[in-house]
């Protein structure tokens, strides 16, 4: 059975943001803005995606 993924895309830039959030920004794959990762729908993810959630946004399947 395939692992369910979800695709997310940074639309915001981590400058001015405290380091904890641009660490998470890394952690998460993002490297420049407007870049799409696909990531594995996991709790872990998840609290990441919501701590950043002002700097990212949940791309369309």
């Amino acid at each position: 059975m395939a692992k369910k993924t979800f695709k997310i895309r940074q639309v915001k830039s981590g400058i001015g943001y405290p380091k904890d959030q641009k660490a998470t920004l890394v952690g998460l794959g993002f490297r420049r803005m407007h870049q799409v990762v696909e990531l594995e729908d996991t709790p872990s993810v998840r609290g990441m995606v919501n701590k950043v959630k002002h700097l990212v946004c949940e791309e369309a399947a």
